[in-house]
């Protein structure tokens, strides 16, 4: 009976505005952040961990971000996961210490990072809109077998849209805001 719990269906939707929450954290603005890194994993000790399970991330000045190592024998694999992840940084290695100076961003950047944030938050509401159609899925289904009405049917699926209609607003504002921080006028 839970697909049809609309609390149940809340916590699955604030999920999806929490996953672009960190993909839009993880967005280079031209202004160094930690969260920068966080979708960096290095392939260390045998397995792929992240990035803060193996160095401390520092933020000393507005363009740049230090990494500092824990065990020497990791740092290779450091700098080639950052190379890798598709952030666009270029590590410097200075022993167990990689500097990761943010470069200006070119108009030509602000407006692929601005495609991407559009792709992040198209893939949120996509997520939103398969909750609710579980959802809706659900209530058929509790009517079909007459553990509910069709008066429920019909009010718990007005809540699940209120609730979606919600959701992909709160995404538009999220985007709206990065579209700030990337494209300022």
């Amino acid at each position: 009976m839970s697909e049809t719990d609309p609390k149940a269906l809340q916590r699955r939707m604030d999920g999806a505005l929490e996953v672009l929450k960190k993909e839009f954290g993880g967005l280079r603005t031209g202004r160094a952040s930690a969260a920068l890194l966080d979708p960096v994993h290095v392939d260390a000790y045998g397995s792929n961990v992240p990035l803060n399970q193996v160095a401390g991330v520092s933020v000393p000045e507005p363009r740049l971000i230090v990494v500092q190592v824990w065990d020497r024998g990791v740092v290779k694999a450091v700098d080639k996961a950052i190379r890798e992840s598709g952030i666009g940084l270029n590590p410097q290695t200075e022993g167990q210490t990689i500097r990761l100076p943010i470069p200006e961003l070119t108009q030509e950047r602000r407006k692929e990072l601005s495609k991407l944030a559009h792709k992040y938050a198209e893939a949120a509401k996509v997520s939103v809109r398969n909750v609710r159609r579980d959802g809706m899925e659900a209530l058929k289904k509790a009517e079909k077998k007459g553990d509910i009405t069709e008066d429920e049917h019909r009010r718990l699926a007005g809540e699940v849209q209120q609730k979606t209609d919600e959701h992909v607003k709160k995404i538009d504002e999220m985007l709206a805001q990065k579209e700030k921080e990337i494209l300022p006028s």
